[in-house]
This record gives structure tokens, sequence and C-alpha cells, in this order.
């Protein structure tokens, strides 16, 4: 093994090449827009307190499930994240020793692969329909301020793209015969 592989046990591959220094930047910038960039601000909605919101329009949403939804909205966010470390990382390749009945076994690449670019291609078009939601209709009359989007479409550009290269790599680091 050199120092530009990962063994790869129980797979009649040997070694897979590591990731190059960009799929690692892009798959660490995912995931902290993942985490850092998205939990934190859903969390203090989820907890009942309504920054950037207008009040009683969020207090109504808030209690017909608003608060279990963003909880739900964040743990999807972790998993998002940890999709895009798997990318770079060697338990994308085996699964780890305390998953029970996975331990040792090889990740399936194609199922991490299609995850991962079906979930970027998802944040991609949610992007965009957000932005042409918000420029067709620019005002204060929804629940949320119009203009979170300005921290909110670049935020889920990183996640989305990151995501996109990161399983890229991963892709080419891993098909049969690379």
């Amino acid at each position: 093994m050199s120092e530009s592989t990962i063994p790869c046990p129980g797979d009649a591959v040997a070694e897979v090449s590591l990731p190059p220094r960009w799929a690692v930047r892009a798959a660490h910038a995912s995931a902290l827009s993942a985490t850092v960039g998205f939990i934190p601000l859903h969390a203090i909605w989820a907890l009942g307190i309504p920054l950037w919101a207008d009040r009683q329009k969020f207090r109504e949403w808030y209690a017909v499930g608003g608060g279990p939804y963003l909880f739900v909205l964040s743990g999807l966010a972790l998993l998002a994240g940890i999709l895009a470390l798997s990318l770079v990382r060697p338990w994308g390749l085996v699964f780890p020793s305390w998953t029970p009945l996975l331990a040792g076994r090889r990740v399936p690449r194609r199922t991490l692969t299609a995850t991962a670019f079906a979930v970027s291609a998802f944040l991609l078009l949610y992007t965009v329909w957000a932005a042409a939601q918000t420029i067709n209709d620019f005002n204060d009359d929804g629940v949320f301020s119009p203009w979170i989007v300005v921290y909110g479409i670049p935020q889920f550009l990183v996640w989305g793209i990151g995501l996109s290269i990161a399983a890229h790599s991963y892709r080419h680091r891993t098909s049969p015969g690379h």
C-alpha cells in the first residue's frame, strides 16, 4: 500500500486512491454547509424562536407541526453532512467496526454515489426554485422574512455543489479498473 491509496478489505479491489485535495475541500464545505450552515438556524426555529419571522404567523405555523418538521429537516441535514464526508473518508469505502451487521463490509459504491448525486440535484433544484419564487414574489407576507434567501441561496449552493464534486471524485476513484 502506498501513501496515495487506502486499503479496501473484502473486495477484489485491494486499494482505492486517496481523494484529491479539491474533493476533500468540497466534501468538507458541503458537510459544514449542511451542519453549521443549516442546523443552527433551523434548530432555533424548531425550538419555537421566531428569528427573522413574523411572530404571529410563526406561532400559527409552529402550532400545526412546524417544530417537528424542522427537527426532521435538521436530522436530514446531519445525515447529508455525514454523506458528504463519507465520500472522502475510509468509512465511505468499508463500514466501520461500530456499524451492526455491516462492519467490515464494502460500502455499495453505486448506492453511495447515486444517493449523493440525488441529494445534490435536489438541493440545487430547490435552490433554483427558492430563488425564482423570491424574485417572482418578494414580499413580507410569509412566515419567514424573504431576505433569508440572501443567506440561504449561497449556503445551499455550497452544500449542493460541494456534494456533487465529492461524489464525482468518489465515483471516479472507486470505479472498477481505476
